[in-house]
């Protein structure tokens, strides 16, 4: 966007971008050793402790040694994307072009596969860096459909995982996600809609709306990303995927009386009539 070989000064096309002068000679540098071993930590305090903010766990380092105060916790926290998680006052209109949509899933029965997908975004740390990871899963399997591993949190990734599922398995009675802003997008969600897909959204702060992926998060990162180092994307893609692997054809399912998630979901395949 700003271009030092220009006739204007660096300074003119900062005012007319509305840019800080700073930023156009800011350099992006990489987060510290430390900071990436702080994120870890970070990350699975919240994943034991969804509902712990930042005074609670800038409370918890200090117990382990860490000299942290909140803001810098808060600010980790963002850079992360992740929040505590409990009911807030809807004190804020949101954008008209994003829409927030009901949730749909309360009471409602669940057996059979594809009826209900779900999704989310989690962050996995490296030993230089970290990515985030987006999974669809199916509900009533706990099959893991199809997954993307990004270092910025986008909608397009997010894109590209719901279009192999919705290709490689059909499509789902209900979509359910939470109100991340890459859910909430109109590109997002006009893809559920071509599709004619039910949206269905949890409610502020409502983890267990979401609670399946929530489990398969805990899982990943305890039985695969937490034993590992990745050095590159390229690895973190490796590993992951050959975890999911596992997870869905041979890690026998507590919740599933000791079947897979592939069997489930194979057995539970509504029969769908064919043309005569």
């Amino acid at each position: 966007m700003i271009t030092r070989t220009h006739a204007l000064p660096v300074v003119r096309q900062c005012q007319l971008l509305e840019l800080a002068r700073s930023a156009a000679y800011a350099q992006p540098r990489p987060a510290s050793a430390s900071d990436l071993a702080l994120m870890r930590r970070i990350d699975e305090l919240h994943l034991a402790s969804p509902f712990a903010g930042a005074r609670m766990l800038r409370d918890l380092l200090r117990r382990e040694g860490h000299r942290i105060g909140r803001k810098r916790v808060r600010t980790v926290m963002a850079r992360m994307g992740i929040e505590a998680l409990y009911r807030k006052p809807n004190t804020s209109q949101r954008h008209p072009a994003h829409r927030v949509y009901p949730y749909l899933l309360r009471h409602l029965t669940i057996t059979q596969s594809n009826h209900v997908w779900a999704a989310d975004i989690t962050y996995i740390p490296m030993t230089r860096g970290f990515v985030y990871l987006f999974a669809v899963l199916d509900w009533a399997s706990r099959r893991v459909l199809a997954w993307r591993l990004s270092n910025t949190l986008t909608t397009d990734f997010c894109m590209e995982a719901v279009q192999e599922a919705l290709t490689s398995y059909g499509t789902p009675d209900i979509f359910n996600t939470d109100q991340g802003c890459q859910f909430t997008s109109q590109e997002f969600t006009g893809l559920l809609n071509d599709h004619g897909i039910q949206i269905s959204m949890d409610g502020t702060g409502c983890w267990r709306d979401n609670v399946f992926v929530e489990r398969l998060w805990r899982s990943v990162k305890y039985e695969e990303v937490y034993l590992r180092a990745y050095d590159s994307i390229s690895a973190a893609r490796q590993g992951v995927g050959r975890y999911l692997t596992f997870y869905n054809q041979h890690r026998p399912h507590r919740a599933l009386d000791g079947k897979t998630p592939e069997q489930v979901y194979c057995d539970n395949l509504a029969t769908r009539p064919t043309a005569a």
